[in-house]
């Protein structure tokens, strides 16, 4: 299983339009990006390509790395970021299937399958697959599991993705909270690759409106506001999943430079063999 971070930055991206904060300053002269968020895995026994979220970045990460266009997608769920290069399939696919939980979310009245299939009915490439979460489908020759987290107000998956031959395992958090639940965590945990996400350090919590949530013993929070996590809870959770390797995502801006690429902190572009 080959894994390409295509994008791993939060809705703005690093660097930001129009910033010249130290972080965006030094994401240039290092020559790195975090667009928006969409990972690459490729099964090489089958040569097919699967898509974890379609970022809005969609044409400029194909462009930029070499990995083939994909088989099919996952989304994850619906917030703009993570769906909305779905329009790029228009002409450069014949067929996408594009794999989406089917429980309805309180908050839309809909499940994100049938928002994604409403959005893009004027695509015929894309044909949605409702998807139960907990229960693994099969595509690209791999197994997917998608699994609740926590993201409000709207409903949010992470998921694990296994290569049944070789037994190679890639785990998504999504967009989450600290609060992943404790069935949610048990799928997730002991993965030959984590990618988790994390979006600024704790202490940026005094700039939240809604401040910080779940704070460890020693009052760290680990959760920014109330969707996603703080890079101390990133970490926190990574350590709990005990996977191999880990990599933060999502990560945004506000991350001060001389914290903001550490060697667990992911880059658009990095590439892994499981």
């Amino acid at each position: 299983m080959e894994v390409t971070l295509l994008g791993t930055g939060d809705t703005t991206g690093t660097p930001t339009p129009n910033c010249g904060c130290d972080t965006c300053r030094e994401a240039v002269e290092r020559g790195v990006e975090r667009s928006r968020f969409s990972v690459h895995v490729r099964n090489e026994r089958t040569g097919e390509s699967l898509l974890v979220d379609a970022s809005p970045d969609f044409r400029r990460q194909f462009l930029d790395r070499d990995v083939p266009l994909p088989d099919a997608a996952c989304i994850s769920h619906i917030h703009f970021d993570h769906l909305h290069g779905l329009g790029n399939v228009y002409r450069l696919l014949d067929q996408l299937p594009v794999f989406a939980p089917d429980e309805t979310d309180p908050e839309t009245g809909e499940s994100v399958a049938e928002t994604v299939a409403d959005s893009y009915d004027y695509l015929d490439a894309v044909t949605v697959r409702p998807t139960t979460p907990f229960e693994a489908v099969e595509t690209c020759g791999l197994e997917v599991t998608l699994v609740p987290v926590e993201h409000p107000p709207l409903v949010c998956y992470g998921l694990w993705i296994e290569q049944p031959e070789t037994g190679a395992t890639l785990a998504l958090s999504g967009d989450t909270s600290y609060a992943v639940p404790d069935r949610s965590r048990d799928v997730l945990r002991g993965a030959d690759l984590l990618l988790v996400d994390g979006i600024v350090p704790a202490k940026h919590c005094e700039y939240h409106p809604l401040g910080g949530a779940h704070p460890d013993d020693d009052g760290t929070f680990r959760t920014f506001g109330t969707k996603h996590m703080t890079i101390e809870g990133a970490r926190t959770l990574a350590a709990d999943l005990s996977a191999d390797d880990h990599r933060l995502v999502h990560l945004s801006h506000f991350i001060p430079a001389e914290e903001a690429f550490d060697d667990d902190m992911a880059v658009d572009g990095e590439r892994f063999t499981l």
